[in-house]
């Protein structure tokens, strides 16, 4: 932590002290701040006509979520919520606790579950994404029903959390994201009876918009912490200050907030497009947040840079570019399933909205997969104007290698058609002194079949209160990577920590008539063990067949324990003899493989083991299932090559 940054929180630390005296407390009158002006309209509806380009099946998925929502029915990360209809905007059901409610914000310890229960639980209800689709709803079918619960719940929430009153005051990305729901709420219910009287002229909504742009213009996660906390911040500064101009500081918001904003895409993008946190899920998330807060500038004419928009494009072509021939993005690092907005309910992904945002507005290249329209992408984008004209030179043929963060996919066919897909990891270890979330995964393979996991990154599944889970998913002993003298290849320090981190070099790329085939490089995770040792991978698809060849080797003085570990999908079946594993699973025409092991190694099956943990698979954020991991063991002399081959098809004799 630099200098500067320990002197930004000592400065937060002073502020949290004197502003204890401006918390106000539940059930205090709601009174209109001495910031607002005279003059409140909302100016940014959507296009008239727009409704009527919404495709039938989009209208009809909005919809069924929406009843189920009235019916109190609403999924937070694997658990399927009941009581949404009405809900304690405090209660976490996964551990049966209420976080604190009436508590100083600041005093309150959010990590700790004694105290708030799992608290992502609790914040996730109160980002209002289920608020947006009940708008959403209403404005595809004008049924009251839906903006009368909307608005009711808006209500509640507002009296509930006063200024600095709760553990939903407690971090800044939650607020953010909090604002770009509620600047959608309105818009969605713009030609609902009851709008104006539930914003514009609604002492407790304008305190709460005004506190909610001042508490992050206090407090702007900074340094460290300047990942995506950072830039949901800005985005639902900008995003109101546009759409909700009515306090004598939102000029001087939105200006900051844009200025703001463009910093720290640029510190958190890298020159190929890809985000530096080399987490998947927050490429997408990152996207999603900064589209919608470029779409907001855009529908008010105060246009955010063009660098902003190129950055953009190359954020978006990235993403066209990893995906495999599903649309599934790769599962690399942490993951909680964030989002933006949501208008369409739990169906597609932050990736699948921003590339067809991207689409819209920024104009695809020819080797661009076909995208999904939803009722999010196809509202966002109507904000927005075209920036096709801004963009830099787009690929012209699809880029299997980025460099700067060490991604790299390998593809090729089975003889029956089916994509392979391989993503190996040869980037840093994360972003940022912290790599808050990077996993211990150097060298690290992910191989898929048509879509179909066969090796798997396992996932995230927690981030607060089971640390023993927090700390399986992100070490090396969950990664299809070899592990040495049963340490990971990085040191954790903490649950968004570590210690230290092991430094990986790309050795080289091999190609075949233009296309990526081949991948070698090394790290140095284990050069801090008394005898010192680089471990060096490899990896070719054949793309005539799609198979592979996976190689690893050590280079040191002295041999080591090691432990290879291939882990499975949840849709794979194994049977295991000796070094040969035969996989099966339900392809659409390729649905099997034989994994050829490495002799060296004495192997065995793993499902669902907790003490150790080891067999699990976390298919979204709160969920883990039992899957199978097959593991080599043995003491491997430097030089000696563990060899792994897949084979498909005609090629199973």
């Amino acid at each position: 932590m630099s200098g500067r940054e320990v002197g930004v929180r000592l400065r937060d630390v002073a502020r949290h002290v004197t502003w204890r005296r401006r918390q106000v407390a539940v059930g205090a009158p709601a009174t209109i701040p001495a910031d607002t002006l005279e003059r409140r309209a909302f100016d940014a509806p959507l296009p008239p006509g727009l409704r009527e380009t919404v495709p039938a099946e989009v209208c009809s998925r909005v919809c069924e979520v929406a009843d189920g929502i009235l019916a109190g029915h609403w999924d937070v990360f694997g658990l399927r919520r009941q009581d949404i209809a009405d809900p304690d905007w405090f209660f976490d059901p996964v551990t049966g606790r209420r976080a604190p409610q009436h508590a100083y914000a600041f005093d309150i310890d959010h990590r700790d579950e004694s105290i708030t229960g799992n608290v992502k639980s609790v914040w996730e209800v109160s980002r209002h994404h289920h608020l947006t689709v009940l708008a959403a709803a209403y404005w595809l079918t004008e049924d009251p029903r839906y903006a009368e619960v909307c608005a009711a719940q808006l209500r509640s929430w507002w009296a509930a959390n006063p200024f600095l009153s709760g553990v939903n005051w407690t971090s800044g990305i939650e607020l953010g994201i909090r604002l770009l729901s509620w600047v959608w709420i309105r818009r969605l219910l713009h030609h609902w009876p009851g709008s104006k009287e539930l914003f514009e002229g609604n002492p407790a909504a304008l305190e709460q918009i005004w506190w909610h742009q001042e508490y992050l213009t206090a407090f702007p996660s900074e340094g460290s912490s300047g990942n995506n906390h950072a830039i949901a911040e800005q985005v639902g500064r900008l995003a109101a200050a546009c759409a909700f101009p009515w306090f004598a500081a939102s000029l001087t918001w939105r200006t900051d907030s844009g200025d703001r904003l463009r910093r720290h895409l640029a510190r958190n993008t890298f020159a190929d497009g890809l985000n530096r946190e080399l987490a998947s899920d927050y490429h997408g998330f990152v996207l999603e947040l900064v589209l919608c807060a470029a779409a907001e500038a855009d529908a008010v004419g105060h246009s955010l840079p063009v660098p902003l928009w190129r950055m953009l494009g190359a954020g978006v072509d990235a993403a066209a570019a990893l995906i495999d021939v599903t649309g599934r993005a790769p599962r690399q690092g942490d993951g909680d399933d964030g989002r933006a907005l949501i208008l369409d309910g739990h169906t597609g992904d932050s990736w699948s909205v921003s590339l067809d945002i991207g689409a819209r507005v920024l104009g695809t290249s020819p080797w661009w997969p076909a995208t999904v329209p939803s009722l999010t992408s196809i509202a966002v984008s109507a904000l927005a104007d075209d920036h096709r004209g801004a963009q830099a030179p787009r690929p012209d043929r699809r880029p299997s290698s980025f460099a700067d963060g060490g991604v790299h996919i390998l593809r090729g066919r089975t003889v029956e058609g089916a994509e392979t897909w391989c993503r190996c990891d040869s980037g840093p270890h994360g972003f940022g002194s912290m790599a808050a979330h990077g996993h211990a995964d150097a060298l690290a393979i992910e191989f898929r079949v048509d879509g179909v996991d066969l090796l798997a990154d396992p996932g995230t599944y927690c981030y607060h209160g089971e640390p023993k889970w927090r700390s399986y998913f992100r070490t090396t002993r969950a990664h299809n990577t070899l592990e040495v003298a049963g340490q990971p290849q990085s040191l954790e320090g903490g649950p968004f920590m570590w210690q230290s981190s092991a430094e990986t070099t790309l050795d080289a790329l091999r190609y075949a008539d233009e296309e990526l085939v081949g991948w070698s490089a090394h790290h140095d995770g284990y050069r801090r063990l008394p005898s010192p040792v680089t471990h060096y991978r490899s990896v070719d698809v054949d793309p005539r067949t799609g198979a592979v060849a996976i190689i690893d080797m050590l280079a040191g003085a002295a041999s080591q324990e090691v432990a290879l570990r291939y882990h499975l999908g949840d849709q794979v079946t194994c049977h295991l003899e000796g070094a040969r594993a035969v996989l099966t699973w339900a392809g659409r025409v390729t649905s099997s493989a034989v994994l050829e092991l490495p002799v060296e190694l004495a192997w065995s099956s793993h499902r669902g083991e907790e003490d150790p943990p080891m067999g699990w698979y976390s298919p979204a954020f709160g969920e883990k299932l039992p899957s199978t991991t097959i593991e080599g063991v043995g003491r491997l002399a430097p030089g000696v090559r563990l060899e792994t081959r897949i084979r498909f098809g005609s090629l199973l004799g």
